[in-house]
């Protein structure tokens, strides 16, 4: 009696105990996971070889860095951010077919491109065509008008209308009337110098020679021994490196003793590197971000301009230029597109279209459906180049 006795009392126990693990095993369970939200396709077309690589070099690794900081947030409402990158290698033609396979392949929400103004012209057409909202990293005003033809089309660079004013200003205030003007032989340059001569006119300048040269050329004496033994007052340069370099260095070695003035696009560390000693008393207007630390701290950009510093240089080790800065810009200005659009290409051009007082690297941007870049000659400063380094000019 007693052996059946303890036989039930085992098997009772057995039996709650069995029961006591199914139950557990069914609390302890992990619920059913979400399926992961499909990816937002974003493309970019950078010049990042090719006789622009200074520049597109450093938009290819801002653009990079912004997506990882981007994805590492959670991406877009959720959707992970998939950048698709292209180098044009400073060519309108590759620059086409970038973009072609960015539309009809990947099937990209926007674009973002190009580096130059000659090729992101070059897709104007191709972009206009498919629908898709684009933001340009260059400076032809061209690019984004007449805004009734390029209602696809934005950018973050300021136009060259803004610099041609800066830098007639500058010469004004300085007594300077009579100036020399050269200018590469592309759409960059052909816009600087059609900008320019409004500007001249706008301030009572008078422009007494016009020269050009091509963006590979390595000796632009020629045309600066015009320029020597002209009346001008003034030089003023419409280029980017290597060619503004070899310009700069070429005008030192002539002797030429006027004042030399040259654009935004001289604004990274190749040309100073290029350029040398012979970059010392050379004036532009640039950017903020070139001389951010000189700035008061009540300018709306400081902030932003110091952390991208600060986050380009922790994952580089280098100092970003202003043309990362521009690249800064046009991805976060899609993003925030996006962000009230959502997937829908038509959308997010009408959302790009009211974006107001954004403070990023450019400027403060105010865009609307006159105005596709959105920048003011507030945007920008004059600085001379000391020692190799930038200073503020107040």
């Amino acid at each position: 009696m007693l052996k059946q006795s303890v036989k039930l009392i085992c098997l009772l126990a057995l039996f709650l105990f069995v029961a006591g693990c199914g139950k557990a095993k069914t609390t302890t369970a992990p619920a059913p996971q979400s399926a992961p939200k499909e990816p937002y396709k974003i493309g970019a077309i950078v010049d990042a070889s090719g006789p622009a690589a200074s520049l597109g070099e450093p938009e290819r690794d801002t653009l990079k860095m912004l997506a990882d900081e981007l994805n590492a947030k959670g991406g877009i409402n959720g959707h992970p951010v998939e950048l698709i990158i292209f180098d044009n290698k400073s060519l309108e033609s590759e620059a086409v077919l970038a973009a072609k396979r960015l539309i009809d392949q990947d099937k990209v929400l926007a674009i973002i491109g190009c580096t130059q103004s000659s090729t992101s012209l070059a897709i104007v057409d191709t972009v206009t065509k498919a629908q898709v909202p684009t933001v340009s990293m260059a400076a032809s005003a061209k690019i984004v008008t007449p805004v009734a033809e390029r209602h696809w089309v934005f950018k973050t660079a300021q136009s060259d209308i803004i610099v041609a004013n800066k830098i007639a200003k500058y010469l004004v205030g300085k007594g300077i009337k009579n100036v020399a003007f050269l200018s590469v032989n592309n759409a960059f340059g052909d816009s600087g110098l059609v900008n320019f001569e409004k500007a001249a006119q706008a301030n009572g300048l008078n422009i007494l020679l016009k020269e050009k040269f091509e963006a590979t050329d390595t000796d632009m004496t020629t045309q600066l021994a015009k320029v020597k033994a002209s009346q001008a007052q003034a030089t003023v340069v419409w280029a980017i490196p290597p060619a503004a370099s070899i310009v700069t260095k070429n005008f030192r070695d002539l002797g030429i003793k006027m004042p030399l003035i040259q654009t935004h696009g001289i604004g990274n560390k190749k040309f100073l590197e290029l350029a040398g000693t012979a970059a010392d008393g050379v004036v532009a207007p640039m950017g903020k971000l070139l001389v951010a630390e000189q700035l008061p701290d009540s300018d709306p950009q400081k902030q932003v301009l110091l952390k991208y510093i600060a986050d380009y240089q922790k994952r580089y080790n280098a100092r970003p230029s202003t043309f990362g800065g521009h690249a800064y810009d046009a991805l976060n200005l899609v993003v925030r597109a996006i962000e009230q659009a959502g997937p829908d290409r038509a959308k997010i051009r009408d959302a790009l279209e009211q974006i107001t007082g954004y403070a990023g690297i450019s400027g403060v941007f105010n865009m609307s459906p006159q105005d596709h870049n959105g920048l003011g000659e507030d945007s920008m400063v004059m600085v001379e180049i000391k020692d190799g380094k930038w200073q503020l000019l107040q």
